[in-house]
């Protein structure tokens, strides 16, 4: 594969035989409007040319800097933002093309977790009316029948099932999530998009909802696209992690490959900021603190994204855009300087 300044550096996804889902040079661009006619001015590159798969079974983490492009690019995905340009294949079928009730079937496949449990569950509804919309959107069950499945999903994700009729002021952050993740199991989908289900929760509640995501894998069967910024927790729940920047992917790998043997350098600083429990690798290991903030997406700079925080920066790196390549089997990264 091949690119240069003027075409996407990601153009061709690494498909594999097992694919659940396949993001081909997938592209979110918001424009800028001003003046008193709404004019366009611009446009937010917060998805520029992305691609890559996720393997039927597995958990692909997806991690990055806050306005990297993570939640807008699973929100693409599912086709809540219908992208300005790429293409994105689940099961087989491109879901860009699909319109209407052609979509709407589509759309019981694929389910999201939000982030925020306390934005993301209506205040006027019980928790019966949550978990069960979905069942009466779709026409799969009413009445006795809807609040059965509802009292089922709530035993499945540990609450109560007498809490049905409680609103959702009555309980803890956590087990709002737990009532997000039921409503997302409502219509026994295959994928699922994880947008930070946990940076809003205690740490000590943290590892439970993740614990409670990876059993409903196993049980059920589910795929997972984890977003996170917590690398300690995407190692402990991911198969493989794709790092993110300023719209673009700059690493992929298998997760073990990845932590042990980061290529790029953005990769290579955000793990340099994990901290280490002990104290004596802690004291010898070398941080690589990155200066200046991210660009801004709606005026990235030429060449690569990262050239402008990089430490082994060269010429290179501020005339072209680095080409996404496999490194090794499995291992693909845009990096002029691996």
């Amino acid at each position: 594969m091949t690119a240069n300044a003027a075409a996407p550096a990601q153009a061709e996804a690494p498909a594999t035989d097992n694919a659940l889902l396949r993001v081909d040079n997938l592209k979110m661009h918001f424009p800028i409007r001003r003046g008193v006619l709404q004019r366009v001015v611009g446009a937010v590159k917060a998805v520029d040319g992305i691609s890559f798969d996720v393997r039927k079974g597995e958990t692909l983490g997806l991690v990055g800097e806050s306005g990297c492009g993570k939640s807008t690019t699973g929100r693409v995905i599912l086709q809540l933002y219908q992208p300005t340009a790429g293409r994105v294949f689940f099961e087989g079928e491109d879901l860009t093309g699909l319109r209407g009730e052609e979509m709407r079937r589509k759309r019981r496949r694929m389910q999201m977790i939000f982030q925020d449990p306390y934005a993301s569950l209506n205040p006027r509804m019980t928790v019966a009316e949550i978990v069960g919309e979905p069942l009466e959107v779709h026409g799969i069950a009413t009445g006795a029948e809807r609040d059965e499945q509802v009292q089922s999903l709530l035993n499945v994700v540990g609450l109560n099932p007498q809490y049905a009729k409680r609103f959702p002021h009555e309980f803890s952050g956590g087990q709002r999530q737990r009532i997000g993740i039921a409503r997302s199991l409502a219509l026994h989908p295959s994928f699922i998009v994880c947008d930070e289900p946990i940076s809003a929760l205690d740490v000590s509640i943290q590892a439970q909802v993740v614990n409670l995501l990876e059993d409903l894998q196993k049980e059920m069967g589910l795929t997972y696209l984890f977003i996170a910024h917590d690398l300690s927790m995407v190692r402990h729940i991911s198969d493989r992690v794709a790092v993110m920047y300023l719209g673009k992917l700059m690493e992929l790998a298998d997760r073990p490959e990845l932590y042990h043997n980061p290529l790029h350098p953005y990769t290579q600083a955000l793990l340099s900021a994990v901290p280490v429990p002990d104290p004596y690798v802690e004291e010898r290991r070398q941080r690589i603190i990155l200066t200046g903030d991210p660009p801004s997406p709606a005026n990235p700079p030429p060449g690569c994204p990262f050239n402008t925080r990089c430490p082994l920066v060269i010429d290179q790196c501020r005339q072209q855009v680095p080409d996404w390549r496999q490194a090794s089997p499995g291992h693909w990264v845009a990096c002029h300087r691996v």
